[in-house]
């Protein structure tokens, strides 16, 4: 076999595995002018698709790379979620709640057309190598970085990176290299998963239904460009091999009038659900993301949006220790903040799942009688998605200054606001993904802090040097309603530390030297 070798020390981050997760770290630290190599087994987009919704917050990642308003333009917005009995008749109605990330709150995706663009956001980085068809088979660690080992065809390639982030799936190589523990459990229920090309619309088609028919639910959701997606469980007594085939697909869909001639079936497989987790995030300078550090049932549609906010966590850190902004102990910082985020996630996607699956025959009558009473109460539908759906991230512990306050750990809102030149922005593209101090109404000097500091003024306000004019009224009230008058945010807009009127913050963070670095490339 041939074999090359890139160097000692040539890369920066070494990134395993190029689905959405290993691809928006790619654009992340490429934004960020890291040398990062990318080490994915495939040679092409996996054409099947998984994921097919994400959310505000994870379009407000995107967003730092300039690719939130591309990746809109393929999805659907704002549709309604119905959860519906045996017969068809809504029990539970409800439309995702904005939390203020500055887009809509829920999108359908077509995965591989979300990829293929994520894809051609990386082209973009002349600093950023992609390697397709290349297996990492290996890996070494030593104090000074990481020794890998890739394969392609007859070629063995040998490469050296600083960090390495293992986004390599929920079947991970790499974690069982390192010996970390997956532990958790499988469902018994199988499930079969079909994506259809939409041929002629029917009424209805661009709702998600979750169809909670004990005989058998399903799952019936719009996909964007043209798409369908359906999920059925495989029952008992049921031929798996059976169940994924045309003629079986098309009768289980036309129970719900869907004549055969309006779909054209593109892939029917079977999978099972997972509730896992990985012992551990971090293992010395290899980092966990995405499935191969956490796996949950799909019923919330937040298994893709977990990895790409895993992600968005580590790689400012990163990139900061990289620069010697900050020591590297902040690394272990990433599943401080994460693991308990998402392990909060998937015990609501468990909870959505009951209420989808359940099949004894007392429990759904009680479920299709009460339910539906309950949501004609004003906020019903509402309370119940916004309770036990998707949690807001809310850092408890992790990187942030002490003492806490009502602010630390949170995620400041993201409006509209006019910019010092007069332009108006999302407020990310003022903040430039950097760390920045955030006064309201008036600065309080803070001479420990040498970061920029910019001051909100209320909507109306002229624009001028230093300023943010809070265009949509939300900055200002949420300083007001987290008592905070200063706040240092974090490059990635948590908050690190607050401050009352006329206080001084904490300092900085132990170690902490800023300098200056490129930001991600905004507007988007």
């Amino acid at each position: 076999m041939r074999e090359t070798s890139a160097g000692n020390g040539a890369y920066d981050v070494a990134v395993i595995g190029y689905g959405p997760t290993g691809v928006s770290a790619a654009n992340l630290l490429g934004a960020m002018g890291l040398r990062v190599v990318v080490l994915e087994r495939d040679a092409e987009v996996y054409s099947r698709a998984r994921a097919i919704s994400t959310d505000e917050e994870v379009l407000r990642v995107w967003q730092r790379v300039g690719l939130a308003e591309r990746l809109k333009r393929d999805m659907l917005t704002d549709r309604p979620v119905d959860f519906v009995d045996a017969r068809g008749r809504s029990f539970i109605r409800a439309r995702p709640t904005p939390r203020g990330h500055g887009h809509p709150p829920q999108m359908f995706v077509y995965q591989p057309a979300l990829e293929e663009v994520l894809r051609e956001g990386v082209a973009r980085y002349p600093n950023v190598e992609v390697r397709l068809g290349h297996e990492c088979v290996g890996l070494r660690q030593g104090s000074g970085g990481v020794g890998l080992t890739a394969t392609a065809g007859d070629a063995v390639h040998r490469l050296r990176a600083a960090y390495v982030i293992a986004a390599d799936g929920g079947s991970s190589p790499t974690r069982a290299r390192l010996d970390v523990g997956y532990e958790g459990r499988t469902y018994e229920d199988r499930w079969v998963v079909v994506d259809t090309e939409m041929l002629r619309p029917w009424p209805g088609h661009d709702r998600l239904r979750f169809r909670c028919d004990p005989a058998r639910p399903a799952v019936d959701c719009p996909t964007p460009l043209g798409h369908h997606r359906w999920e059925f469980p495989v029952l008992p007594g049921d031929d798996e091999s059976y169940l994924t085939t045309d003629e079986a697909v098309l009768a289980l869909v036309t129970r719900y009038g869907i004549a055969p001639d309006s779909i054209r079936i593109l892939r029917s497989t079977v999978y099972s659900h997972h509730v896992r987790f990985a012992a551990r995030f971090r293992a010395g300078r290899v980092f966990l993301a995405g499935d191969a550090a956490h796996a949950m049932p799909p019923w919330i549609g937040q298994g893709m949006a977990a990895g790409v906010r895993d992600v968005a966590n580590l790689c400012w850190k990163l990139a900061a220790v990289l620069r010697g902004e900050l020591p590297e102990t902040v690394l272990d910082s990433y599943e401080a903040e994460r693991k308990p985020h998402v392990k909060e996630v998937t015990r609501r996607a468990v909870f959505v799942g009951r209420i989808i699956t359940e099949r004894r025959p007392a429990l759904t009558r009680l479920r299709d009688t009460v339910l539906p009473v309950l949501n004609r109460v004003p906020g019903f539908a509402q309370w119940l998605q916004d309770s036990h759906w998707i949690p807001v991230a809310h850092y408890s512990a992790g990187f942030q200054a002490r003492p806490r306050t009502r602010a630390s750990g949170r995620q400041i809102p993201q409006p509209q606001v006019t910019a010092p030149d007069g332009t108006r922005v999302r407020l990310d593209d003022a903040l430039g993904g950097r760390w920045v101090l955030l006064h309201a109404r008036t600065a309080t000097p803070q001479p420990l802090w040498k970061v920029p500091s910019l001051t909100v003024t209320p909507a109306g306000s002229s624009p001028a040097r230093g300023t943010l004019v809070d265009d949509d009224g939300v900055l200002l009230p949420w300083l007001a309603g987290h008592r905070s008058a200063t706040l240092a945010l974090r490059p990635d807009a948590y908050v690190y530390a607050a401050a009352r009127q006329g206080a001084s913050l904490p300092p900085p963070p132990p170690g902490f030297v800023p300098a200056p670095h490129p930001t991600a490339t905004s507007g988007g």
